[in-house]
């Protein structure tokens, strides 16, 4: 890129958080000044957080960094009532602003800003990143309040509460959307099904090799309710007369309206183009659209995405990501949709771009893989210039 007059190797960290971090590749130093900034502090008991986070002056956040009543959907007076009553007693909050037990709507979030993806660039210094505005509603709860039974709980339960399964399949075990309900699991799969998935993983859910097969085994006696399972009894820590708790939260819970669009105002998910010589925003569009709000008149509003884009020497940027299926081209200079095509699942991946014989394509995996509430599949797409 082009910094101060003179051409530097740059290395360029975009985050979930929505900024870009950009440095000197051999040097580390950073080529827009970073300013420590005040964030709020925690109201957990026990927990202290660091006073200030960085925050790069240039470029500018590519995703919104607060939610206030005023950012609260407008697409319909119905859905914003109704997340008005999602979120009472809930805290609104900014960047950073600490989980509570009263609750916040956390934003950017853990579904915010870029994802694994990345980014693209050219070599004029060109980046472009795609990314989500979606709000989550999180709680807090001290761990003994988090277990049924008060202080009694069976070692699976622990296990599933406090280290792995809750924030996926709720509290409650009901699910989380997308995350499938584990209650009546007997009805679906075999205690023996069940402990292969834990080794090995399936689909989306990673495997969890970190779980001792006696845990697994009391894990999976608490799945099937069964009674008599590794009954422990456990209680928070006192050290110096003072309680210590350790906390959960209540699981990865979109803000969603009553039609399970997100819970603010559009767009929900854009491709951004950002000057990193300049640190200039240069253009953001949504990625992905919704038919049913299409088919009511509502201009694109973006959708969730995963995945990320490629772009090329011809001026085009290829990426599929969004939850309706598609694969898009874009024209690099402007951010207009020149061209899509419908995916038989979603392209939750990045496009390779190659050549082979002189002959140019680009490939995309179309697993799907049931994320976002969309369907899986298991098809690579191949697509070539015509002659």
């Amino acid at each position: 890129m082009t910094h101060g007059g003179k051409r530097i190797d740059a290395v360029a960290q975009v985050t979930k958080m929505g900024m870009v971090f950009l440095f000197n590749r051999e040097t580390g130093e950073p080529l827009f000044p970073i300013e420590e900034r005040p964030v709020p502090k925690s109201d957990l008991l026990g927990e202290e957080v660091w006073g200030t986070q960085p925050f790069p002056v240039k470029p500018p956040p590519f995703s919104r960094q607060k939610f206030t009543e005023e950012d609260i959907t407008d697409i319909s007076p119905e859905a914003r009532q109704y997340v008005l009553e999602q979120i009472k007693g809930y805290k609104m909050s900014t960047i950073f602003t600490a989980p509570s037990t009263e609750g916040i709507i956390q934003f950017p979030g853990t579904r915010g800003g870029a994802e694994w993806g990345g980014a693209a660039v050219d070599p004029k210094g060109i980046l472009y990143v795609n990314a989500n505005e979606i709000p989550m509603e999180m709680k807090m709860k001290p761990l003994e309040e988090a277990v049924k039974d008060e202080l009694l709980a069976t070692a699976g339960q622990r296990i599933y509460t406090l280290n792995n399964c809750a924030t996926c399949h709720g509290a409650d075990r009901a699910g989380v959307k997308p995350f499938p309900s584990l209650q009546n699991i007997s009805k679906r799969l075999s205690e023996k099904q069940v402990k292969t998935i834990l080794t090995t993983g399936k689909g989306q859910m990673p495997s969890f090799p970190n779980i001792a097969e006696k845990d697994r085994n009391a894990l999976i006696a608490f799945l099937y309710d069964k009674k008599d399972a590794f009954v422990t009894q456990f209680a928070p820590k006192t050290i110096s007369g003072e309680t210590k708790y350790r906390y959960v939260h209540n699981g990865w819970n979109p803000l969603m309206d009553q039609d399970e669009h997100p819970g603010l105002k559009p767009p929900w998910g854009t491709l951004n183009a950002i000057d990193l010589n300049k640190g200039d925003i240069l253009w953001k569009v949504p990625l992905g659209e919704y038919p049913d709000l299409m088919a009511k008149g509502l201009p694109p509003t973006g959708t969730q995405n995963i995945g990320g884009p490629a772009v090329t020497a011809g001026g085009l940027i290829f990426i599929a990501a969004a939850r309706d299926e598609k694969l898009r081209a874009f024209d690099a200079a402007t951010g207009k949709i020149l061209w899509e095509y419908k995916l038989p699942a979603g392209g939750y991946a990045t496009p390779a771009v190659y050549s082979v014989d002189g002959k140019q394509y680009v490939v995309i995996a179309a697993g799907g893989g049931g994320k976002v509430g969309t369907k899986s599949g298991d098809t690579y797409v191949a697509f070539k210039l015509k002659e």
